[in-house]
């Protein structure tokens, strides 16, 4: 049974960092992408950042050049270092895989319904 669990959220004034983990479990396929959402009060899900089963990293423009995306493949565990933070970062971040060859790219995959799995999120607070 897959498993994402995301923890690292929290307050933080703006300017600031946070670095959240996505721990996942129970994949048989070591070939899947994984990627950072999230999904502020009121607004639509979007989509921050995919690592593809390839490797290939892709950014929202959004977030581009202030968070990074990254994968520890022997701790199977999913980074997101967020810098430079600001209120409208304010919302619920959630962490979703999915079992794809590569080639995806998170400006292409529906925020919704595009990924196989996902966590059950960690809210992160941003005050101005």
């Amino acid at each position: 049974q897959v498993q994402l669990v995301e923890s690292g959220g929290g307050s933080v004034q703006a300017g600031g960092s946070l670095r959240l983990s996505c721990a996942a479990s129970g994949f048989t396929d070591s070939r899947f992408s994984m990627g950072w959402f999230r999904q502020a009060p009121g607004k639509e899900r979007e989509g921050l950042a995919l690592i593809d089963s390839e490797g290939n990293i892709s950014y929202a423009d959004s977030v581009r050049g202030r968070f990074t995306i990254s994968k520890d493949n022997a701790k199977n565990t999913l980074y997101l270092q967020m810098n430079s933070l600001k209120p409208e970062d304010t919302a619920m971040y959630y962490c979703a895989a999915d079992l794809a060859l590569g080639g995806q790219n998170i400006a292409t995959i529906d925020p919704y319904f595009g990924m196989d799995y996902w966590g059950k999120g960690t809210l992160v607070t941003i005050s101005s």
